[in-house]
């Protein structure tokens, strides 16, 4: 059996305190599963409302409790939390202790319910009670959903060191789809064709000589990742110019403009990538979004420090002048990590969708980089050419298709170099498909602005 992976959620970097020994025990339980740690109570509260923001509608999850006397305990549930105030039904729901070398394990009774689902805190059988009236407790109130002996169950000890809420899924199938849904040449010859069309390509506005690209996403999604990525291929070796990595907040904190030379001391390429600070959920967090409007409209200089807080602020002079088509974006590439799809919460997804709206008001192309691809799928990681028969990426593909509202074939998805030393073959095609793709999209841009290409805009 597999071990269980943990991933880390959204914008809280956010460690597991859950014994690799008793997460092999669990997982025994439920199966060849992944846990994704949501919500870590000595992190987000013990309120009821922090709980239910980041475990509602996430399907199947596992609570994990932990006492000071030694005791490890919680419950499972397979239905969603929706603060529906109905009684839950759940044949699959139970509940389990750890304590020393012993475990144990309660199943719901039959014919009987396995939780309300209020907005209080979580409760199984609405016999254990954890959060309870938001502290860090838990409190039993008796009933018959449970055989439940609180002494074998938690030591009688009611005051908790921590609280856990974990997001169950199945291990993706690698299932093979019978023949690829998008076709891809995995060739050296295929590679230096895309290279020379993208050393080659000329904007189709004479006023623009290289093609401004803008990166959007989550923090950690992969923005930075994606320009040292091609920056790499373009130089003949790993190169990480852009600061990237996984942080739980944004390590891009500037507007940065990136341009890729052909080669350490070659020619300018036609086109420049414009990294962001990342979108997090919280208001007054992350990018904001009046700041990508200033970006959009080409106003926001490079090196630009940002400022949650305090959206941009042109100068008087240059608010006066409307900036050049040079100078605006002509591109929207929304990156977006393939194994936290799923888990976008609300907020963020209105944040998207609000970008989104302006985006489309100026007629601005948009395209979605789907990045992660080799660790969302056990097929794709061992072999990056079944990309395109992997039905489990073709699935990830649709779910960030419906969830941003942009068509299946503007979603690309891609690996970039992170933990490589050399360049490889499968990985660069995919990165100058995808960028290929962007300059295409920023011709039909400016396919669209040529008709009044004389105008000041």
């Amino acid at each position: 059996m597999q071990k269980a992976k943990v991933r880390k959620v959204s914008t809280d970097t956010l460690t597991s305190n859950l014994p690799e020994e008793r997460r092999e025990q669990l997982c025994a339980s439920l199966g060849n599963v992944e846990l994704t740690l949501l919500y870590k109570a000595s992190v987000h509260g013990y309120n009821a409302s922090a709980f239910h923001q980041r475990c509602d509608r996430q399907g199947p999850t596992l609570l994990v409790a932990y006492n000071s006397s030694g005791y490890i305990f919680g419950g499972y549930t397979s239905v969603d939390y929706t603060r529906s105030g109905q009684e839950i039904k759940d044949e699959e729901a139970f509940l389990f202790s750890f304590q020393g070398g012993t475990c144990s394990y309660i199943k719901v009774n039959s014919g009987y319910n396995a939780r309300y689902d209020d907005a209080k805190g979580p409760n199984f059988g609405q016999q254990l009670c954890f959060c309870y009236n938001n502290q860090p407790y838990v409190n039993y109130q008796g009933g018959s959903a449970f055989n439940i002996n609180t002494s074998s169950m938690y030591g009688n000890d009611t005051q908790l060191s921590e609280c856990e809420v974990y997001k169950v899924e199945q291990e993706p199938q690698a299932s093979i789809e019978e023949k690829p849904w998008r076709n891809v040449l995995w060739t050296a010859e295929r590679k230096d064709e895309l290279m020379k069309m993208i050393r080659n390509h000329k904007p189709l506005m004479a006023s623009v000589s290289r093609v401004r690209i803008l990166m959007i996403g989550p923090v950690g999604a992969g923005k930075s990742s994606f320009f040292n990525s091609i920056n790499s291929i373009f130089t003949g070796h790993v190169t990480s110019k852009a600061m990237s990595g996984s942080a739980g907040t944004s390590l891009t904190v500037q507007f940065r403009t990136y341009p890729v030379n052909d080669g350490r001391e070659g020619k300018p390429l036609p086109f420049v990538l414009c990294d962001t600070m990342g979108l997090e959920e919280q208001s007054g967090a992350g990018l904001d979004i009046e700041d990508v409007n200033s970006i959009l409209q080409g106003h926001v200089p490079d090196r630009y420090k940002f400022n949650p807080m305090a959206p941009f602020q042109p100068d008087e002079q240059k608010a006066s002048r409307p900036a050049s088509l040079q100078e605006k974006i002509h591109c929207v590439v929304y990156v977006i990590d393939a194994t936290k799809i799923s888990l976008m919460s609300d907020k963020l997804e209105e944040k998207l969708a609000a970008i989104r709206r302006k985006v489309n008001s100026l007629g601005i192309t948009q395209i979605v980089l789907m990045t992660k691809v080799d660790e969302a799928c056990p097929l794709v990681e061992e072999d990056l050419q079944s990309l395109y028969v992997s039905s489990y990426i073709k699935t990830k593909v649709q779910e960030v298709s419906s969830r941003l509202g942009v068509p299946v074939s503007c979603v690309l998805p891609v690996k970039n170099y992170s933990q490589e030393l050399e360049l490889e073959l499968n990985c660069d095609v995919l990165l100058l498909t995808a960028l290929q793709q962007m300059l295409r999209f920023a011709d039909d841009y400016f396919d669209d602005m040529r008709p009044v290409e004389g105008n000041p805009i």
